[in-house]
């Protein structure tokens, strides 16, 4: 057993939960404690019902996600917000969050576990958001076929290509999650490849205009590289198991 407050004050530090401006809702850090201990720890990329019971299923007191339950912003506790507090103050389930400040986490971040998953060497944060770097890009040598392949493997199924870019790339940009809509400021970085999770309709028109790859890997499967590095460290770190709790949104 390892005491909650211990492993909370060294992720807080860690990840610099503190020092990165976030959305006011996301709210990194400790979102709910438990009774003090923690003798597993899982992670998962959402907070949900679905998690939060298959934690409890595996005796987990220690929950890392990325999205947390307050997105929404302030609301009653009622209907599935109060199911998911139950369920976790009854299965004695610390939830832990962290956005932004994992997204960027220059070891554990998504971005950095994404781009080792492809290969991609020398990266170099770009692209402020709360004057912070939201991305990483970095020069390459491949085709655009072998990119596609790679991106498949490390997301494990089908990704989407709006392929209005060179086939040999030379200039690649990784901004997991849903950052397709920043797809102009992307550009202006003289980036002929663009990897996010998702994007809005008009951000393929937009790489048709602008000539640029628009590659798409999923919302959910470009963000689970974090979670799964997060807790991996603090496994080792602290000499406990983890685990990771699969619920794919299909986004």
């Amino acid at each position: 057993m390892v005491l909650l407050s211990d492993i909370v004050a060294y992720t807080d530090d860690f990840l610099r939960v503190r020092q990165v401006d976030d959305w006011e809702n996301a709210r990194n850090g400790l979102q709910i404690e438990n009774s003090g201990s923690v003798s597993s720890i899982g992670a998962a990329v959402d907070v949900s019902t679905r998690v939060l019971a298959e934690a409890a299923k595996r005796k987990v007191n220690l929950l890392v996600v990325h999205h947390g339950l307050f997105w929404a912003g302030v609301q009653p506790v009622a209907g599935a917000f109060r199911r998911q507090l139950k369920l976790a103050l009854d299965s004695d389930i610390a939830l832990y969050s962290a956005h932004l400040p994992l997204d960027l986490h220059p070891k554990v971040g998504n971005n950095a576990q994404l781009a080792s998953a492809l290969g991609v060497r020398s990266v170099r944060p770009f692209l402020e958001v709360k004057n912070q770097p939201m991305g990483l890009k970095a020069r390459v040598a491949m085709s655009r076929r072998e990119l596609i392949r790679r991106l498949e493997r490390a997301v494990g199924g089908p990704v989407k290509l709006a392929g209005c870019g060179p086939e040999k790339l030379r200039a690649i940009a990784i901004i997991t999650g849903g950052a397709g809509s920043e797809i102009y400021r992307v550009a202006r970085e003289n980036i002929d490849t663009f990897i996010t999770g998702e994007a809005p309709h008009w951000a393929a028109v937009a790489a048709e205009e602008l000539g640029i790859n628009l590659v798409l890997g999923g919302h959910y499967a470009t963000e689970v590289f974090g979670v799964k590095a997060l807790a991996g460290h603090l496994a080792k770190r602290f000499k406990i198991p983890c685990t990771f709790i699969d619920c794919p949104t299909g986004l």
